[in-house]
């Protein structure tokens, strides 16, 4: 189990006692991470270097610290959600970690959350990573779908499940600390190239009058939802090394077609710019014999 993801997805739960946890960082996530903890009746110190946002929190029953030493010192499960790792040194910095489970929510690299890991375990605390998949307004409503990947320390994650799940969903995904940042940014980066392309079609039909953007986003996200089913067969394709079986549009016919794509967008004087990438790529790997793939082809010119 260490070494590979559990694909189960533990829900929120209430805690059976009120174990007690730290948070430090109450930006819009923290703060949406602490008022679920609250509400699922936790006991909750929080520390922010900025020490007002804690007031709303305060008033809902939550312990403030003065300092991020004396908030580290009050738990035995710490978590952070701060801006970024270097933030995560500064504020424990000066935090005796010796039997303290440490729990980072902050978005990082895989090689950050690798080295955070060495450095809390060089200082006597067990560590988890967790990449955070949803949005403040979806955390401690389990019906939206958010959850959370952790990677590291199984025992910590076993130990603290419960607490873990009151906020949003748990995926734990392996033993190794730097695989739930990695997953993180990976599947954010598709959402990213998701809104790119329906950046693109959005100005495609803007300048058409008798078009609403509002009636025409329903097609649109019904068309990407649809078409999302190529990447399970992406996925597989890229398991077993083999590109060309149950390929529908090759690489090949679609490049043929990209010129359609391109004069289009001048008609409707839009940039191509999110388009020729992905064009380019697509061109690129037909003209060196894969032809006859789909899209997997291309994840070899990005490796």
């Amino acid at each position: 189990m260490t070494d590979t993801a559990s694909d189960a997805v533990s829900l929120p739960t209430s805690p059976s006692t009120s174990p007690s946890l730290t948070l430090l960082g109450l930006g819009a996530m923290g703060a949406a991470f602490a008022r679920a903890w609250l509400a699922a009746g936790y006991s909750l110190t929080v520390w922010n270097r900025t020490p007002g946002r804690a007031e709303a929190l305060i008033a809902a029953g939550a312990r403030p610290a003065a300092s991020a030493a004396e908030a580290v010192a009050a738990s035995p499960l710490v978590v952070t959600c701060l801006l970024d790792d270097a933030s995560v040194g500064g504020a424990l910095a000066d935090t005796d970690l010796v039997g303290k489970d440490l729990v980072d929510l902050t978005t990082g690299t895989l090689s950050q959350a690798r080295a955070r890991a060495a450095w809390a375990e060089a200082r006597g605390a067990r560590f988890l990573s967790g990449g955070i998949m949803a949005v403040p307004p979806m955390i401690g409503v389990p019906e939206a779908g958010g959850y959370v990947l952790y990677s590291g320390s199984q025992d910590l994650f076993e130990t603290h499940r419960t607490t873990l799940a009151a906020p949003a969903g748990t995926r734990f995904v392996g033993g190794n600390p730097g695989h739930a940042a990695l997953q993180d940014v990976a599947l954010l980066s598709g959402m990213y190239g998701m809104i790119a392309g329906a950046a693109h079609a959005f100005a495609l039909v803007r300048g058409e009058k008798d078009i609403s953007p509002a009636e025409f986003a329903p097609l649109l996200a019904g068309w990407v939802g649809a078409m999302s089913a190529v990447i399970p067969q992406i996925g597989q394709q890229l398991e077993s090394g083999d590109y060309e079986s149950g390929v529908t549009s090759s690489l090949a016919m679609q490049v043929a077609g990209a010129q359609t794509f391109l004069a289009t967008a001048q008609d409707q004087n839009v940039s191509p710019e999110l388009l020729t990438p992905v064009f380019d790529l697509m061109r690129r790997r037909a003209e060196t014999g894969g032809g006859r793939e789909g899209f997997a082809g291309m994840v070899d010119l990005l490796t």
